[in-house]
């Protein structure tokens, strides 16, 4: 991760709104706060979800479980469509633009865009590239990148600076041909969590995002936004 670091995005639903328009993003579709993963509460989120955000803090036990899952699905083996989009994550701090990407790029059926679009542009230009290619791709667009910038400025805390560690980490969850994937950029494969449907994909996603809480019993620091229709 060392070379370019960019400035951390905040987990605010209207701050990667503005960053998705300014990208060209028609906003028929809209982030907002998931205030609770209990039922009742999840009954109050808009419909259709495509897409679900989760920013949580990389502790000792988080990376322990990242290791063993990773060598674990590398002994199994795991069944990844190939309609899924997903790349690396090579810049420091990156990783909310990077889950803005794969909630965007893996629902394209449902979003539109500006004709001019960069975010459109990016996705086209990538489309067939390799994880890896896709990452070296973005460090060099400059057009997502100043918007990366500008929005990260525009949050309701202060940024922090550029050489500050943030150890808050933001993943992006999708369905997929009927399938849940967790889409991480630090991690060198989507991770599959079973099947879901767009009636229940809320409701999947947040059940994932409890086993994360259920690690950290410890931790408050987790923040959960979801893409509906507006």
């Amino acid at each position: 991760m060392e070379g370019q670091r960019w400035l951390p995005l905040e987990a605010n639903p209207e701050v990667m709104n503005q960053f998705l328009r300014q990208l060209g993003l028609v906003p028929t579709w809209q982030f907002g706060d998931v205030y609770g993963l209990e039922l009742e509460v999840l009954s109050l989120v808009p419909r259709p979800v495509c897409a679900v955000l989760l920013l949580f803090p990389i502790t000792e036990e988080y990376e322990t479980f990242r290791q063993e899952e990773e060598a674990k699905i590398k002994a199994q083996g795991q069944e990844v469509s190939s309609g899924v989009y997903f790349m690396k994550q090579t810049i420091g701090n990156a990783c909310g633009t990077i889950g803005l990407i794969h909630a965007v790029a893996n629902n394209q059926r449902h979003l539109e865009f500006e004709p001019t679009s960069p975010l459109k542009e990016f996705l086209l230009q990538t489309a067939k590239m390799s994880p890896e290619e896709k990452a070296t791709f973005l460090e060099k667009d400059e057009s997502i990148r100043v918007t990366h910038e500008s929005s990260a400025q525009e949050g309701q805390t202060e940024a922090p600076s550029l050489d500050e560690k943030v150890d808050l980490h933001f993943i992006a969850f999708v369905n997929v041909d009927g399938h849940l994937y967790e889409l991480d950029g630090r991690k060198p494969f989507p991770v599959v969590h079973g099947k879901t449907a767009e009636d229940t994909f809320l409701e999947d996603s947040a059940e994932v995002c409890k086993r994360f809480m259920a690690r950290d019993p410890q931790e408050l620091r987790f923040t959960v936004v979801a893409l509906s229709k507006a």
